[in-house]
């Protein structure tokens, strides 16, 4: 397995380059996982099912499962955010795990940079970006490689070749 991040501001277009990279990288033959930072309160469940009762009550995880798909929620009740590295360790093994977001962690990482934007590059700061993907003409990083944000073919090819280990993946961020 191995890990690359998807890093940088809100409304950079980070989820739309994953929903392209997928299916790109799936007709390819890699499996692929998507580990994807919230920075609100989120919920995958509906009130007045059961499973959303089943947590209400109490349950501190709720596995849903049917023949097609099975979802386990796992409820903090005030416990600490789990960080990146325990998020990675109950990864199922696939070829690759896509990380939207986590952008403060050392984790290898594409910048994903929109110019309209207006927002500042966030590689200057953190030393785990290693390319970027923009639609920027101005401020490109010269000592990392870069795609256009539109060029799926390119973007993949820099996620293949810079994606690391789950292994090295883990002692980087143990070690910041």
């Amino acid at each position: 397995m191995r890990v690359i991040g998807l890093a940088g501001w809100s409304g950079a277009g980070k989820t739309t380059l994953i929903v392209k990279l997928i299916p790109f990288l799936r007709e390819r033959g890699f499996t692929l996982s998507t580990l994807k930072h919230a920075h609100h309160a989120f919920d995958v469940d509906q009130p007045g099912k059961d499973s959303y009762l089943h947590r209400e009550a109490g349950a501190q995880e709720v596995l849903v499962a049917s023949a097609r798909r099975f979802a386990l929620m796992h409820e903090l009740r005030g416990a600490e955010e789990p960080s990146l590295a325990d998020l990675l360790r109950r990864m199922s093994p696939a070829d690759l795990i896509l990380v939207e977001g986590f952008k403060r962690d050392a984790h290898a990482k594409i910048e994903v940079h929109r110019a309209a934007n207006g927002k500042p590059w966030l590689y200057p700061d953190d030393p785990g970006i290693v390319a970027a993907a923009t639609d920027a003409t101005e401020g490109l990083p010269a000592h990392l490689p870069h795609a256009q944000l539109d060029d799926i073919e390119a973007i993949a090819g820099l996620m293949l070749a810079l994606a690391r280990p789950i292994e090295e993946t883990l002692s980087r961020i143990a070690k910041a």
